[in-house]
């Protein structure tokens, strides 16, 4: 197959033809069994890595009885135990600020990266120098898929900070040779800027979440400018379940009459473009299995589950030399199929994106329900003002769930019979789509600020009503 070292050693003038559809064909459309074999070969190479350079896998493994040399077959390395995000907190704070998972020098170090510890102490993300350039690589391999080509203009409209998804799409779109326009986002006035730039610039390509590129579409619109006329031919979406939804991924293709593309794993597992769709899928994302090893697993066991069914994603890198996760488990949701995708490429798909985290669902009145599942339900309304609101309290012994939408400005000034009608037909529509009753309630448009980075709409009051009963029973 095309070059695929550890560790790796890419060209870094190499370009495919305009015409190709593959930036590797071989090694992306090969038999799928010919690449777990090669697969099998790389993570006995990067486990054996990690435990001459890293305590942290030596002493894991050597406790588990786990040792590199035994990791025969994917049945043999389900055996390795997985690594949560709370293990990788407590190295950093053994060995800081990297912690003793870090694999190459200290002065190899070449960015800093993390998580914003505004819920705890954060997580240091360390990118040697030779990683910047892999992962260059790597996503500029899988963005060409998504129709970009040298000389593109590449709009990047997401934060530009510790967050490492802005600039995982700045590499690749430097290294694919484009017009890259760094703008970010996050500052006061910034988003009304970005819609006279793209309004100017004409890009080919945006990147973003998909809350910000509704609320971009709102503000554009704010300000007498038609995002249709921004003539963007793709949106690239990340950080949040939204563009594989296909009524939030229709709001959004609609609003800008463009192709929507989900992608995305982790910030731990950069290159996280691992995981993406293409210009040749309706929806969906494949797995880039030759960049990350993407295994669904139970979420008790840790096993692979079969094709077809749900699981929770464990992750393995394959080309990362300084901060390899070996066995990561992700604590996201989704259900796979054996390949070929739409696009042809022989990875595993998954034909609903991330449609979830474990660790977001919760339970009410014994149903399991997914925060996505309400965005689903709510951005199918044509009178859906944008944004929402989802409150699960205690009224009495019973556990209450309260959505709180808004409308369009048209149905607000319609007057209250309009209102009451989106009312039940948004409590009907919501108890068909998660199986449980909802008191709704609707607001103005505007209600509601709009995130430019990942949004966040769930507020469970239950603890609070335990505790304030608790101090009244006393």
């Amino acid at each position: 197959m095309e070059e695929w070292s550890f560790p790796p050693n890419y060209d870094p003038e190499y370009l495919p033809d305009p015409s190709e559809r593959y930036w590797f064909p071989v090694r992306e459309t090969m038999d799928p069994g010919a690449r777990e074999k090669a697969i099998v070969e790389r993570i006995g190479v990067v486990m054996r890595y990690a435990y001459e350079h890293a305590p942290f896998y030596r002493n894991k493994w050597d406790e588990a009885g786990i040792h590199p040399d035994h990791i025969a077959s994917l049945e043999d390395f389900e055996r390795v135990p997985v690594v949560t995000k709370a293990e990788l907190r407590e190295s950093q704070i053994r060995a800081e600020p990297f912690g003793d998972y870090l694999c190459v020098p200290e002065a190899e170090v070449h960015h800093i990266h993390g998580t914003s510890g505004t819920t705890g102490r954060p997580t240091v993300f360390a990118l040697g120098r030779a990683d910047w350039d892999a992962i260059a690589n790597a996503h500029a391999r899988v963005m060409w898929s998504f129709g970009i080509r040298p000389g593109d203009i590449v709009f990047v409209g997401a934060l530009f900070s510790l967050y490492i998804g802005s600039w995982g799409i700045m590499l690749g779109a430097e290294r694919l040779r484009t017009k890259c326009f760094p703008f970010g986002a996050g500052a006061a006035g910034q988003t009304a800027i970005a819609a006279r730039w793209l309004k100017m610039t004409k890009p080919k390509a945006i990147y973003l979440t998909p809350s910000y590129g509704l609320h971009l579409a709102e503000v554009a619109e704010e300000e007498g400018l038609n995002p249709k006329d921004f003539r963007l031919e793709v949106i690239i979406c990340s950080g949040e379940p939204g563009a594989s939804i296909p009524s939030v991924r229709d709001r959004l293709a609609e609003k800008y009459a463009a192709k929507v593309i989900d992608c995305g794993t982790m910030a731990e597992m950069t290159p996280w473009l691992s995981a993406a769709g293409n210009t040749e899928m309706d929806t969906g994302m494949v797995w880039w299995q030759d960049l990350v090893y993407h295994e669904l697993c139970d979420p008790k066991s840790f096993c692979r589950v079969p094709y077809g069914e749900q699981g929770t994603p464990v992750y393995t890198h394959l080309e990362r030399t300084s901060q390899p996760m070996i066995r990561l488990a992700s604590g996201d949701l989704s259900l796979w199929v054996d390949g070929p995708s739409p696009c042809g490429r022989t990875y595993p798909y998954i034909p609903k994106g991330m449609y979830g985290r474990i660790d977001d669902m919760f339970t009410i009145r014994g149903e399991n329900v997914y925060p996505s599942d309400i965005d689903s339900v709510l951005n199918a309304l044509p009178e859906y003002g944008g944004e929402h609101r989802v409150i699960i309290t205690r009224d009495g012994t019973m556990d209450e769930l309260v959505v709180r939408l808004e409308a369009t400005s048209e149905v607000y000034a319609a007057g209250p019979s309009a209102i009451e009608n989106l009312r039940q037909k948004a409590a009907t529509n919501v108890q068909r789509g998660i199986g449980v009753r909802s008191k709704i309630e609707i607001v103005d448009a505007g209600t509601y600020p709009r995130s430019e980075h990942k949004a966040r709409r769930v507020i469970d009051d239950r603890d609070l009503f335990r505790s304030l009963s608790a101090k009244l029973g006393s």
